[in-house]
């Protein structure tokens, strides 16, 4: 009798409902997202290459720029062509494992983005504050050290999230109110207690992002000191100038992310598409934007690019 209804108040598949109260400019609103994710596609894909193909560019500040386009490209092709398939052909039913398996994707590789974030403010930090150390603190295996800790973290703290949903029983509905799985849409359609579920959500999200970016103003606290004690305002705006890529990754990349994680548990007056349109952003716009802040802003990166663009043609 147990298994007869845990079997019936697990779904067999979620229906995912779009941007509610936009679904007539869905069609519409899939251009931008489409033009959006080919830019991701194209530039981290022609960053990954650059820096691989040139050896002056085999620093630790790249190589975790790498590790970032690598995580930016499996999170954007585990929610984007989902999403455009329900915008394009109202494909809104995903079954119940592989929407615990986005969900999985989305947290965890959005866990290792932020980890590589704090590990490149790392290299800044040492770079500026301790200049003769650089080479000797991070070595390439330490660098990938570095990588592979950031990679189990995100893969562990998440993996127990599949599991709390899939032992729940959804008996309200199957329809997710999102373009996309994830936690806390999901958990809100569970019929049984989830206060402990929601406490480790919780708690893994400061562990992770919460820490992360806390450790990221200690750093840049310190850089500002020491910049400060700098002895001419040249080299002050000389050492800045080696910071600004890296501050702009993490506005771009924590600015809805904050929103929409505070969105999602207290702003209970936002307007659902409001929230939702935030959440795509979080997914779409920094995976888009790393490849072009360090192509603008890092003329070994630009020089790469045209150089990689002449062999092509060549």
């Amino acid at each position: 009798m147990l298994s007869s209804n845990w079997t019936r108040l697990q779904p067999a598949s979620f229906l995912l409902l779009g941007i509610p109260g936009l679904e007539t400019s869905h069609i519409w609103i899939s251009i931008p997202f489409c033009l959006v994710y080919l830019l991701s596609l194209m530039g981290n894909v022609a960053l990954l290459l650059i820096i691989k193909t040139d050896p002056k560019l085999h620093e630790p500040m790249y190589l975790f720029l790498c590790m970032l386009s690598v995580a930016d490209l499996m999170l954007t092709s585990s929610t984007l062509p989902k999403i455009l398939s329900l915008f394009w052909f109202n494909g809104k039913e995903i079954y119940f494992e592989a929407c615990l398996t986005q969900m999985y994707l989305i947290h965890s590789l959005s866990t290792m983005e932020s980890g590589f974030i704090l590990a490149m403010a790392f290299d800044r930090y040492v770079a500026i504050c301790h200049p003769l150390m650089h080479s000797i603190i991070l070595t390439p295996t330490v660098v990938l050290g570095f990588g592979l800790a950031i990679v189990f973290r995100g893969a562990i703290l998440l993996s127990p999230h599949p599991f709390l949903l899939r032992w729940l029983s959804y008996c309200r509905t199957n329809v997710i109110s999102h373009t996309y799985c994830e936690f806390m849409a999901l958990i809100k359609l569970a019929c049984a207690e989830t206060k402990i579920r929601r406490a480790y959500s919780l708690i893994v999200a400061f562990l992770t992002g919460g820490l992360d970016f806390i450790l990221i103003i200690c750093s840049y606290v310190l850089i500002l000191l020491t910049v400060f004690n700098l002895p001419s305002k040249a080299a002050r705006l000389k050492t800045l100038s080696t910071c600004v890529s890296h501050v702009w990754i993490i506005l771009v990349f924590y600015t809805p992310a904050f929103f929409s994680f505070l969105t999602h548990r207290f702003g209970h007056h936002i307007a659902p598409h409001t929230h939702i349109f935030v959440a795509n952003i979080y997914l779409l716009i920094p995976p888009m934007m790393n490849p072009i802040i360090y192509g603008i802003k890092t003329k070994r990166i630009r020089e790469g690019f045209f150089k990689f663009l002449t062999t092509k043609r060549v």
